[in-house]
């Protein structure tokens, strides 16, 4: 059995599972919340995504590119994933716990061809992108 190759990174964040469900719900808001620094606009997409809805980021990793997305998870404020052409699984998960929503960021990179990921040493890029990302998720909804 293979082991499973995926990268996360969990805060707690002072601010109820709604309020931030609607933010990452909103690909209008992806380029204030990335953290990684690779989102650079919305090409196309909902004014709120949905499980089935279909988005196209602008992107950039040294060369400008795009992406297209599809929504795969859907859980009003409790899950949201989505996954591009390569089937990488972006996900986020929201936990009411005391003091707030405990938010847990993922990527999965689960797939044969994922071996460019690791040896480019996106997993630990991705970490801190991640960790950049939820502490901005956190001032956008606490300020």
């Amino acid at each position: 059995m293979s082991k499973t190759r995926c990268v996360s990174a969990t805060r707690l964040i002072a601010a109820p599972a709604l309020r931030i469900f609607d933010l990452l719900a909103t690909p209008a808001q992806h380029v204030l919340l990335d953290g990684s620094g690779t989102v650079t606009g919305v090409r196309r997409g909902p004014e709120r995504l949905a499980l089935g809805s279909t988005f196209s980021m602008d992107m950039k990793i040294g060369l400008g590119y795009h992406t297209t997305n599809r929504v795969v998870v859907f859980d009003e404020n409790k899950s949201i994933a989505w996954h591009h052409v390569a089937q990488f699984i972006w996900r986020y998960d929201l936990v009411d716990v005391e003091g707030g929503t405990q938010v847990t960021e993922s990527f999965n990179y689960d797939k044969p061809w994922a071996f460019v990921i690791t040896a480019l040493g996106f997993p630990e890029r991705n970490r801190l992108g991640m960790e950049a990302t939820l502490e901005r998720l956190a001032n956008a909804v606490t300020a």
